[in-house]
């Protein structure tokens, strides 16, 4: 017997291609009516960047102020692209959007979050997409790499789109 998709999480690096493979997250919820679950990791700072934000912001509320600032700025970046992928589809294509379950942002590491949160929501398919970065990076990226490693559930692994020109 195949196995079912019936919870879909779908980790994202809010970039600009992420479009494309939230278009294939919605594809497959709508083929197999499965759940889906939004994650968004704002990734921790570094040793040295805190001690360069400790450096030049002395008031230890404005260092804080900047930090909650970063989950908030990627909240509203996800909110606007969910708000214009949703409008530039037909009415009877967004009924899919009821399938979406959560929408989590958090700041922590990104492969070991995504990871914590596949086995804590028991989902049966985790989708990322490559790296902007491109190929110097390596065409998957570090973080969808390390998830891939470790990962016991299945995952999909949406490719870049080509560039036309």
């Amino acid at each position: 017997m195949l196995p079912e998709i019936k919870k879909i999480l779908y980790s994202t690096d809010l970039s600009k291609s992420s479009t494309t493979v939230f278009e294939q997250v919605i594809y497959l919820a709508k083929k197999t009516n499965a759940d889906i679950h939004i994650l968004h990791v704002v990734e921790k700072l570094s040793s040295d960047a805190k001690i360069t934000l400790e450096s030049y912001v002395m008031d230890s509320t404005s260092r804080k102020s900047l930090l909650q600032e970063r989950t908030a700025l990627a909240k509203k970046k996800l909110e606007e692209r969910q708000e214009y992928f949703w409008n530039k589809l037909d009415d009877d294509e967004c009924a899919v959007r009821h399938q979406i379950k959560s929408i989590q942002i958090v700041e922590a590491y990104p492969a070991e979050t995504i990871l914590k949160t596949s086995i804590k929501l028991d989902v049966d398919l985790i989708v990322m997409g490559t790296h902007e970065k491109g190929m110097l990076h390596s065409f998957l990226g570090s973080v969808a790499k390390n998830v891939l490693s470790r990962s016991h559930i299945p995952m999909l692994i949406v490719p870049l789109p080509l560039k036309e020109g």
